[in-house]
């Protein structure tokens, strides 16, 4: 079921319009776990975060649209990828002015989880917040190994699959984890305490994605 987009009045109604019927179709190349449910749920998280700024909220709900176009081309390299289809859109443009525009690409070659440097502007901190929303563990352990089964192959066995789970898991949400947010968002907080609660036993984790898989594979 896709997830309602709040705020939806604030949005101009020819931009969203494009979007829902050029953009989001786009979605179906990429794996479910970066397909048009996360960007439902980005979009969502973006302007829920973007109540407590003074911020444009069309560019907000730009940037979390296309900030995943480019993942099915290159996982390793999809914000760069999706900041130039963004660019190659010049459909897109009439909604904004240059500057708007730089600052939409810009948002979306900041977003990463990974990335080594922070977003340029309050746009990429925000939807690189909102692209960290954990809407359940298991919800995470469903798109890692959506996402593993197409990008590591060479993982021939369930048990390695699910080892992977757990090691990009652990370096995600873990203690030490590379998932961090440019803003306070307390609902992030409190879901990553509790990840780094569950990520300490290992062994009740390793059954935790067993289950999950296993009920994923009886649909």
């Amino acid at each position: 079921m896709k997830t309602k987009i709040i705020e939806e009045n604030e949005i101009n109604l020819e931009l969203k319009t494009y979007i829902e019927t050029e953009i989001f179709p786009l979605y179906e190349r990429n794996e479910p776990a970066h397909g048009i449910n996360h960007i439902h749920t980005v979009i969502n998280r973006s302007l829920h975060i973007a109540r407590e700024y003074e911020v444009n909220k069309n560019i907000v709900y730009t940037v979390a649209a296309y900030h995943d176009l480019g993942h099915y081309i290159n996982p390793k390299t999809h914000e760069k990828l999706s900041a130039e289809i963004f660019m190659k859109d010049d459909k897109i443009k009439k909604w904004f002015t240059k500057d708007e525009i730089q600052i939409i690409k810009e948002a979306i070659e900041d977003h990463r989880a990974s990335s080594n440097h922070e977003p340029r502007s309050i746009y990429g901190k925000i939807v690189s917040t909102a692209d960290r929303t954990i809407k359940s563990i298991d919800d995470c352990i469903k798109r890692t190994y959506l996402y593993g089964k197409k990008n590591y192959p060479e993982l021939s066995t369930k048990k390695e699959q699910i080892n992977k789970i757990y090691e990009h898991l652990n370096d995600k949400y873990g203690p030490n984890g590379y998932a961090k947010t440019y803003l306070y968002d307390e609902e992030f907080e409190i879901a990553k305490k509790k990840f780094i609660e569950v990520l300490s036993n290992k062994d009740n984790f390793i059954k935790r994605i067993e289950n999950v898989i296993e009920k994923m594979e009886e649909k």
